[in-house]
């Protein structure tokens, strides 16, 4: 009987996390790689709750950073992750995958093109910044990632997550842990990144440029504009449809008038309950043997780079059209072309406010924001193209 509850207690305590969290040492792997596979799960949760603290105390990102970050605990911990695996398998996995989309389709109720629509030049713009997806694709490329690897790293530099984890998924899955944390990480932290880049590349005297108010734009130019923007994605590039589709639905749904309870789901409670499904999921894949790895590391310096590549040619691209244009594009704009909405807009007003306590420039900035959006998601497709 003694031996039965010896054996029993060894079962017990052997089950523990508390003997789970350390790994045994491994002969064949080196130093650097057996210290990793021993305490990387320890680690990750330190990470996770690093993540936690920056979503929470700084509040980076929280509305996605938190259940990443949360998520990422429980992937660490030794115990069931069915529900982690079921809901990444709905949510995230290429076969279905459908979180970027509902997140895309909210983005659209939530946005309004009206300054776009009201300035067509600032596309331009927004375009301009998409520089940073392909620079960052090309020094991925020599670093000796795959083409589909580079491709999904690249899309970092749209400051865009649900973006980021749309094309990752399809092109290189198993970089979605490292490449989803780059891509909200630096999302959240734009009031950080962009100010130095854009007062480094910009004059006194460009800050100070002052805009013209925006034209008032017809309920009928903004029903027209996402019917527009699908039918040339489908005719020019299909395989952006899913994430332009979604996008200009949301956004019709807003302008049309005529559906303003499936608008307001959109907007709110529908983008809420995807939002919290989709941290977890991406959160499931942070497992210390799939982010603590060199790769990983390779992709954050790749993140910030190709951000502020995106940021820099946004704003340089503003500073190239003044030579040409009588009315002046104040260039600060151009860093919002990111697709970080509307926190680039903001990002771009301040640093304007600063310069000039009369200069308002969030609705212009709004202009290359969400050219940004739609930039991103064409670029997506472009990459879906080429990479795959």
């Amino acid at each position: 009987m003694s031996i039965d509850i010896q054996s029993g207690l060894t079962s017990l305590w052997n089950s523990t996390g508390i003997m789970n969290f350390i790994q045994p040492s491994n002969p064949d792997l080196s130093c650097v790689e057996n210290f990793l596979h021993m305490y990387g799960m320890p680690m990750m949760i330190v990470i996770c709750l690093f993540l936690l603290w920056l979503g929470i105390k700084k509040q980076f990102e929280p509305l996605l950073l938190v259940p990443i970050a949360f998520g990422g605990l429980i992937a660490n911990f030794p115990c069931d992750h069915s529900f982690q695996a079921f809901v990444y398998k709905v949510g995230i996995d290429p076969a279905i995958g459908i979180f970027p989309l509902i997140i895309f389709m909210g983005v659209g109720a939530m946005t309004d093109f009206g300054p776009l629509i009201a300035n067509p030049k600032t596309a331009l713009l927004g375009g301009a910044a998409q520089f940073g997806i392909f620079g960052a694709l090309l020094l991925a490329l020599c670093l000796g990632f795959s083409p589909a690897e580079a491709g999904a790293i690249g899309i970092i530099g749209g400051a865009d997550g649900p973006t980021s984890i749309f094309v990752t998924s399809r092109l290189a899955e198993h970089l979605l842990p490292a490449i989803a944390v780059a891509a909200y990480s630096y999302m959240a932290l734009v009031p950080v990144i962009q100010p130095p880049i854009m007062k480094l590349l910009t004059t006194e005297e460009e800050r100070k440029i002052q805009m013209t108010q925006l034209r008032e734009v017809s309920k009928r130019e903004k029903i027209t504009f996402p019917l527009v923007v699908l039918i040339l994605c489908a005719i020019l590039l299909p395989d952006a449809c899913p994430l332009v589709g979604m996008l200009t639905f949301g956004n019709l749904c807003k302008e049309c008038g005529v559906v303003d309870r499936l608008s307001d789901t959109m907007q709110n409670a529908l983008i809420n309950i995807i939002t919290i499904f989709l941290g977890l999921a991406v959160g499931s894949k942070l497992s210390s043997d799939k982010f603590l790895t060199l790769e990983t590391l390779k992709i954050l310096l790749l993140g910030i780079i190709a951000f502020s590549l995106a940021t820099a040619a946004g704003v340089l691209m503003a500073k190239l059209m003044n030579c040409f244009t009588k009315t002046k594009i104040n260039p600060l704009i151009g860093s919002a072309g990111v697709s970080a909405v509307p926190m680039a807009a903001r990002v771009s007003n301040k640093v304007g406010l600063e310069a000039n306590p009369q200069n308002f420039l969030l609705m212009h900035a709004m202009g290359p924001n969400v050219a940004g959006v739609i930039g991103s998601a064409v670029a997506a497709g472009v990459l879906l193209s080429l990479c795959r």
